[in-house]
């Protein structure tokens, strides 16, 4: 069996998690196991399924730098006790050369850097974030991605021009997000969303997906369209902020907050339209799921346009709050919905496929180092 050690943040329910666990739970973990490499001390909540499926989860001293030699003190510890690791994959950003100069300077052989992102984020870690991601090139000899603009973010225009990547799309399982009558009329019957127009949104709350710009578009929208509701799926530091700004402006009963969910795949069904005005993304795994169940999409312009799968997706500046509110008319009008397996599978990002084909990936690349 070959184990594959994931550097993450934790293994709580965002993006690039659930991308992760799609994968796992679509593994023959006879053949290959996923293990975590957690950087927060916080449980996820992907923790004991995690454990069921055998994988195995560690929690470091944390990629603060002034902790960097505890670090590496505790990286060589690992490697020491579970030698049988051969395939390191960072997840975590320009921070994750942590994990792979830890498996470099330990002897791993194979040392994956996943991108994600097709920004970095301007907080006060952003010179050091550079300085990392100017790190990567030195410690790492495969490079996976989840789209061309993350690559090009972390890797550079050159890798992209050469194709020197490998596309791992951000699968999902397609059949529980397919449009189903039934669980839309139960889901809106649970939450006395009958008589709404539904605008959705699925996300952690923090400030990269720009919730404080979704509920001002929404507020301004609502003034005209009483019969709305926006529903907003996910947890995080920013929620208690924006439940804040929400009674501000007044529209509390037009707003539900329902937090972390494992059934996000059944609200898909009750929603009319999904939005996503992130200010930056890499290729959203929400923006496929939403597709998957034949949602008109408006996304902000600052996501890769390799995300926009059907024709009912729009991308819009986020400079221009009237644009929005006009896309949102329009989408909330096209109520017809489809079975979208096709072109989900077509545009490979059915989990049941691309499982396959990432796990004959680790094998050969095992087999090469051994």
């Amino acid at each position: 069996m070959i184990r594959v050690l994931h550097s993450v943040s934790n293994m709580d329910r965002a993006g690039i998690e659930t991308m992760l666990m799609n994968y796992y739970r679509h593994m023959d973990h006879e053949k290959v196991q996923f293990d975590f490499l957690c950087n927060k001390t916080k449980p996820g909540a992907y923790d004991e399924e995690i454990k069921q499926m055998g994988g195995h989860i560690f929690h470091t001293p944390g990629l603060n730098p002034a902790k960097y030699p505890h670090y590496l003190k505790y990286m060589k510890k690992l490697f020491g006790k579970y030698s049988q690791y051969k395939i390191v994959e960072a997840h975590n950003g320009a921070l994750g050369v942590y994990a792979l100069y830890a498996a470099k300077k330990n002897k791993i052989p194979v040392r994956i850097f996943h991108a994600h992102g097709a920004s970095i984020t301007k907080d006060w870690k952003w010179p050091i974030k550079i300085f990392c991601r100017s790190r990567l090139k030195y410690n790492i000899n495969h490079k996976f991605t989840c789209g061309i603009e993350a690559a090009r973010c972390y890797f550079g225009n050159k890798v992209v021009e050469n194709k020197d990547y490998e596309f791992i799309p951000n699968a999902i399982e397609v059949e529980r997000f397919l449009y189903n009558e039934e669980i839309r009329n139960r889901i809106r019957l649970e939450y006395h969303l009958q008589d709404k127009k539904v605008i959705g949104h699925v996300g952690r709350f923090m400030a990269q997906k720009n919730h404080t710009f979704l509920i001002d578009i929404f507020a301004e929208y609502y003034k005209n369209h009483k019969d709305t509701k926006l529903v907003l799926l996910g947890d995080g530091e920013l929620m208690p902020k924006m439940k804040e700004k929400v009674q501000t402006l007044g529209i509390e009963d037009a707003v539900l907050f329902v937090g972390n969910v494992g059934n996000a795949n059944e609200w898909y069904q009750a929603f009319d339209a999904f939005v996503l005005p992130s200010v930056w993304e890499g290729l959203p795994v929400v923006g496929v799921e939403a597709q998957a169940a034949d949602l008109p999409c408006v996304f902000s312009d600052n996501i890769t346009r390799e995300i926009g799968l059907t024709d009912k997706v729009s991308f819009v500046s986020t400079s221009d709050k009237k644009q929005w509110v006009g896309c949102l008319e329009k989408a909330l009008k096209d109520q017809t919905r489809k079975n979208n397996y096709e072109v989900i599978t077509k545009n490979r990002y059915n989990i049941v496929e691309e499982a396959k084909k990432l796990q004959e990936r680790y094998i050969e690349l095992y087999r090469e180092n051994i």
